[in-house]
């Protein structure tokens, strides 16, 4: 088994693990009222106008979890759980989400950067998984389909990469926000806070796993060689 292999293997179970314990400390601060009773739809529009923003609407979404600011159509997207739920694990959510809509309003770089590169990633995602395919079966061949497959998985590293700072960014922007306006105690602050950074370490993990498997197939051309 090759290193790059075995990173594989490892990252996908701490996948998992982040996952599981982002949903249950989502699941605990669900249950923690915000002192406000402002619903993630309150937070989120509160959010935007406090910053000058009035031409983002906030709407809610299907799904657990879903929720994302499309600057294309300049939403604010909210589960449905997080939409109508006055609670800090929702208030939590929703000023990230807006955090992405001030980062668009300021014209923050690596979301521009990562928005330039959606329309690649799209295109590349459909085809990676059959070019990587025929790549192997015709390595010795045709070694040039092959690196057309290295190359589309590069670009979903690289876009992984640089969703780090986006998605950290919001978060820090978030977390200010919320401190700023004194609606929480020291004690819900914390839970907003351990919140959003589990959520953030799923996008790191989905990082190094996009650089992981980059690594495994680069090392399967050397094993070619």
């Amino acid at each position: 088994m090759s290193t790059s292999f075995l990173l594989i293997i490892i990252i996908g179970v701490a996948g998992l693990l982040v996952q599981a314990k982002l949903q249950s400390v989502f699941k605990k601060y669900s249950r923690e009222p915000f002192p406000s009773g402002y619903t993630g739809k309150d937070v989120a529009e509160k959010m935007l106008r406090d910053h000058g923003i009035f031409d983002v609407k906030v709407v809610a979404t299907r799904g657990i979890l879903t929720d994302h600011y499309n600057p294309a159509t300049r939403t604010v997207n909210l589960s449905e759980s997080v939409y109508s739920s006055a609670s800090i694990s929702a208030a939590a959510v929703a000023a990230h989400e807006c955090g992405h809509a001030i980062q668009h309003a300021q014209g923050y770089a690596p979301l521009r950067l990562r928005s330039a590169l959606v329309p690649i990633i799209q295109f590349s995602s459909t085809l990676s998984t059959w070019v990587i395919i025929i790549g192997i079966l015709l390595i010795n061949s045709f070694p040039a389909i092959f690196w057309v497959g290295i190359a589309t998985i590069a670009a979903s590293a690289l876009f992984s990469i640089v969703t780090l700072p986006v998605e950290y960014n919001a978060s820090e922007r978030a977390l200010k926000w919320l401190q700023g306006t004194r609606i929480l105690s020291p004690e819900q602050m914390e839970g907003a806070t351990i919140s959003l950074r589990w959520a953030a370490r799923t996008y790191l993990v989905a990082a190094l796993s996009a650089i992981a498997t980059l690594l495994y197939y680069l090392d399967f051309v050397r094993s070619n060689d």
